[in-house]
């Protein structure tokens, strides 16, 4: 295989397709990573200080997340989330006729304020819902980088020294807001570390969404090498702009970590 690494190819070719792809791949990170981290955190929460139930149904769903292969929950999510849809649909008009024509009124409403991107071509919630490729990406991204983050949560709010939440109930204050005025300023600053480099993992999972026929950056790069034949140095390109997200990626966490360091724990470096 002759490899020839001729710059007019790469600004030719090469780059134009791979920005496209980027494009795609930052959609798919930027809401996935925000929401990731928002359920995370929930989950978290709900994972140390619900009631039993609750507690076990956050578990359940962590262990069952982290125990499928993404690339399983991906497939799963555009392949079938569908038919799931469909089969809702049935019963909500088939037993509940008012109901369903009403609900379908108001989505139609909201339906003209969303972009066409944001539309599900499905049956059952058929204007708020994303179940073409894009949607079933972020939605796998979110469930999955959700789970994960809960776990570093998790561990940071049991980190959380007993007396001082022993000193806020003496204090009178609630669940909730103990949590949100002093467990959770010090959990999340413990916790950034880990939910920094799920992060970087949801950066480089990103590249699975090609599987349910995403294009974003490794999509963009298969498709140019199977046209031109020239894998290594379109696969050698690919690299380093995933190279250069996780670099700027780390910088700013590591940034973050020392902006929200809780002085005396750690290194805070």
């Amino acid at each position: 295989m002759n490899v020839d690494f001729d710059l007019a190819f790469y600004t030719d070719r090469v780059f134009p397709a791979l920005n496209a792809g980027l494009q795609v791949s930052l959609k798919l990170i930027l809401p996935s990573a925000v929401l990731g981290f928002i359920f995370g955190v929930l989950l978290g929460a709900v994972r140390v200080y619900a009631p039993g139930p609750a507690r076990r149904c956050g578990d359940g769903f962590t262990a069952l997340v982290r125990g499928v292969p993404l690339v399983v929950q991906l497939v799963f999510i555009y392949n079938c989330f569908p038919k799931i849809g469909m089969a809702l649909d049935g019963v909500l008009y088939g037993y509940f006729p008012g109901f369903g024509r009403a609900l379908d009124g108001v989505l139609a409403a909201l339906t003209r304020s969303l972009p066409e991107s944001l539309h599900y071509h499905g049956e059952l919630f058929r204007t708020l819902l994303v179940y073409d490729a894009f949607g079933s990406a972020v939605l796998g991204f979110i469930i999955c980088s959700a789970a994960y983050q809960s776990e570093y949560v998790r561990g940071a709010l049991l980190s959380i020294r007993q007396g001082q939440i022993k000193a806020a109930q003496a204090l009178g204050f609630s669940t909730p807001r103990m949590l949100v005025s002093i467990v959770l300023p010090q959990a999340l600053r413990r916790a950034l570390p880990g939910c920094g480099n799920e992060i970087i993992y949801l950066i480089k999972y990103s590249s699975l969404a090609y599987v349910i026929s995403c294009i974003e950056l490794t999509g963009q790069a298969n498709v140019l090498a199977g046209r031109t034949y020239r894998c290594i140095e379109v696969y050698l390109a690919a690299g380093c702009y995933y190279l250069a997200m996780t670099s700027l990626a780390t910088l700013y966490l590591n940034y973050c970590e020392k902006r929200f360091a809780i002085p005396g724990f750690g290194r805070g470096r």
